[in-house]
């Protein structure tokens, strides 16, 4: 019998689910970072101090990631297509919200709506590919989910600095919000309804895996710190990227493009560190990485304007492979009937840290100084490389075959 008439999933089903899930996936993920287009005009529109500035993006990015688990648990009483749409039109009106304020409090209030609708993306979406495919396919299609995050990632951005050209800061992103409420009543009519899944299923699944072999407790612990610390740094950063180029001498347009770069550098760099870590491993594939940030970092500042265009798609590969694969890793370190938990505190903790850093961040900035700032943000992935090294005998007993 097929996968799909295992799970009662008929080919238009799929489709359906997989369409409903990367469209949202794309359109929640371009909403998230608009905000590091947006954050150069509203600092200068309002004043805002680099503290304040980070204090707007940690709110989007904290309220998203602190309300993921109960936005799961809305979607298993109300069902995935009312709570994703809800949150996607929650999300709109954010930006809605933004485009008509008039001071910092009524853009605060505007990004926590965003950031309340935003944190139900991640966990309905990626459940209904999983809910859809099974197997192998399931992880192709989540693939394929993961990929157009950064497509979003890549154009929305790029939209609204193009839009901007042509036409003020409030419209633009009322228009981009107003997207929402469209993608709302697209999920809606579409999201293919699911009956519950079957708990024997799931069960079966479990034991087809074969259990880890023993690790150190503070295995995991490890590998999150390792996360957290990596995803400070990517957030910090790319709160100050906008502001590094605008010293340069970069207009919107020019920071929109170079944070396309960035994030196509991103896409990419899931693709060609799960290569490398196939090659040479996970830990040095780590390794590797963040000494790349470090350096592509530090090596930005004095460049001038069109040689850290040629930098950053780079740059963007290490700030996102690392986090791939350690991603990718979490199964391996823990036993399966707790890889849902795990995944979830893994997805909590990074996201949490990249909700905190920028604010951290911006009152360091406010003290010492772009630079300054951006050289501690850089200094800090440091910390990575130890707590890669006590994982590499975890990782060595994974890959030994006495101990499979």
């Amino acid at each position: 019998m097929s996968a799909v008439a295992d799970r009662g999933t008929a080919p238009r089903d799929e489709r359906r689910a997989m369409s409903v899930a990367s469209g949202a996936h794309a359109l929640h993920d371009g909403y998230t970072d608009l905000i590091y287009v947006m954050l150069p005009v509203w600092q200068a529109e309002f004043g805002l101090t680099y503290a304040a500035v980070g204090v707007l993006r940690g709110l989007f990015a904290g309220t998203m990631a602190g309300l993921q688990i109960p936005a799961g648990r809305l979607s298993e009483r109300y069902g995935a297509a009312r709570i994703l749409a809800a949150g996607t039109a929650l999300t709109g009106f954010g930006y809605c919200l933004a485009g008509l304020s008039g001071g910092f409090g009524m853009l605060l209030l505007a990004l926590l709506v965003g950031g309340l609708g935003a944190s139900t993306q991640h966990p309905i979406a990626s459940a209904l590919v999983a809910r859809a495919f099974c197997g192998p396919r399931s992880l192709k299609a989540l693939g394929g989910y993961n990929f157009a995050g950064d497509i979003g990632k890549m154009t929305v951005p790029a939209l609204a600095a193009l839009m901007m050209t042509i036409m003020p800061w409030r419209p633009t992103v009322i228009m981009l919000g107003a997207a929402g409420f469209a993608a709302a009543i697209l999920i809606l009519m579409l999201t293919p309804r699911f009956a519950p899944a079957i708990a024997p299923a799931r069960q079966d699944e479990d034991r087809r895996t074969p259990l880890p072999p023993a690790v150190p407790r503070y295995a995991f612990p490890t590998l999150l710190s390792i996360g957290v610390i990596d995803s400070a740094t990517r957030m910090g950063f790319l709160t100050f990227l906008p502001f590094i180029l605008t010293a340069k001498g970069a207009n919107l347009p020019t920071i929109g493009i170079a944070l396309t770069l960035v994030f196509a550098g991103g896409a990419a760099g899931k693709l060609i560190c799960a290569f490398i870590g196939a090659r040479i491993g996970i830990i040095n594939t780590v390794f590797l990485t963040e000494i790349l940030t470090l350096l592509l970092i530090v090596a930005i500042l004095p460049l001038p304007l069109e040689a850290t265009l040629v930098v950053l798609p780079v740059l963007g590969i290490a700030l996102n492979g690392t986090s791939s694969v350690l991603y990718g890793s979490v199964p391996a370190l823990v036993a399966p009937d707790t890889r849902a938990r795990a995944f979830g505190r893994f997805y909590t903790g990074t996201i949490g840290a990249g909700a905190i850093a920028p604010i951290l961040y911006g009152f360091i900035g406010d003290r010492i100084g772009l630079n300054g700032s951006v050289l501690v943000v850089a200094a800090m992935v440091l910390l990575t490389l130890p707590l890669a090294f006590a994982l590499r005998h975890s990782f060595a007993q994974l890959q030994s075959p006495t101990t499979a």
